[in-house]
């Protein structure tokens, strides 16, 4: 019988809060993992000293296993062997398939988690040796690596797949968790969910609009919020940029109105430009409802701020009640 997702992750309740780069500190990684989930940290992009006191942060606040993210897009092999130096109990590789990666980590004694957006990605990540596979379906929030919808991405990579799969993409209650359960999936990865948690480091207004929105007030970009991070597919809350962006003919960068526009600054002061990639974070000043509000189509069903362990806690129970603990991942 292959491992399981509670055993390989050493956790109780199969939830997984999402790497949300700027949203995701380690207050709400730890968090999650002392509710008995896992926390994912993002620590990609960022030197080796702060990938190493990012670490050292979620450690100082919790014993429990947890995962730092990485992304395969931007110089990532220092990083990665910064984690493995420091002994972390596991890596979350996404936005892109680098079998070497997977391998490297591997050897270096970390379990790996791949972020996958096909079914075969997810076989070549498991031949790579990935201990879990993070299938993301279409619907999940912030940088969106496939087209599929979770629906139909679920039970075909557990399908296909002999390794743990965790289900991504609009997910943020226990119904969710109990229909990816269904699906074939061992567990979940949250996101928009924790948007509204004590501990999720984000502006007000954009909570605020988290909150207040529906199911049909996201919308997938190919390369609207591009500044920083080109050619990088994404969802979030539809807002004025993006309404000016379409009335003008929804033009390719470089022909956009109001490009390199200063709309705002980031808590250090840098200035936060329009169309920039960027996760509006407390202290942020300027037209924050214009700036790239993060959101999946789950959206709909945040509409409490609680603390992370309450929402980790919360969607575990429903999802027992709803299966009638008839399922083995619960």
């Amino acid at each position: 019988m292959p491992i399981q997702l509670l055993e390989l992750l050493s956790i109780e309740k199969p939830i997984l809060s999402a790497p949300m780069g700027g949203a995701a500190g380690p207050d709400l990684v730890a968090a999650v993992c002392n509710a008995g989930g896992y926390g994912v940290i993002p620590l990609w992009g960022k030197p080796v000293d702060q990938v190493i006191s990012g670490i050292e942060d979620v450690e100082a606040l919790t014993d429990r296993n947890f995962a730092v993210n990485l992304n395969l897009s931007f110089p990532y092999k220092d990083q990665l062997q910064a984690c493995i130096d420091r002994k972390v109990h596991a890596v979350s590789l996404f936005w892109g398939m680098d079998p070497s990666a997977i391998a490297a980590a591997r050897k270096g004694g970390l379990v790996v988690l791949a972020s996958v957006g096909s079914v075969q990605e997810a076989r070549m990540a498991e031949d790579a040796g990935a201990d879990a596979i993070v299938a993301q379906g279409w619907e999940a929030g912030g940088h969106v690596w496939g087209q599929v919808s979770t629906m139909a991405l679920i039970p075909a990579v557990a399908d296909a797949v002999d390794v743990p799969v965790v289900a991504a993409g609009g997910i943020a209650d226990g119904r969710g968790l109990a229909a990816a359960l269904m699906l074939g999936a061992s567990g979940v990865w949250i996101g928009t969910r924790f948007l509204a948690s004590d501990e999720a480091t984000i502006d007000k207004e954009y909570r605020d609009r988290i909150l207040g929105a529906s199911e049909t007030e996201t919308e997938w970009y190919h390369d609207l919020y591009d500044v920083d991070w080109p050619d990088a597919p994404h969802r979030a809350l539809k807002n004025s940029t993006a309404r000016e962006w379409k009335d003008a003919g929804a033009p390719s960068p470089g022909n956009r109105p109001n490009e390199r526009e200063v709309i705002g600054h980031r808590p250090n002061g840098d200035a936060v430009v329009r169309y920039q990639s960027y996760t509006p974070l407390p202290g942020t000043t300027g037209d924050v409802e214009a700036m790239s509000l993060w959101s999946g189509q789950g959206v709909s069903l945040v509409r409490e701020v609680k603390p992370a362990a309450g929402i980790v806690d919360e969607i575990y129970r429903d999802a027992r009640a709803l299966l009638q603990d008839g399922h083995p991942a619960l």
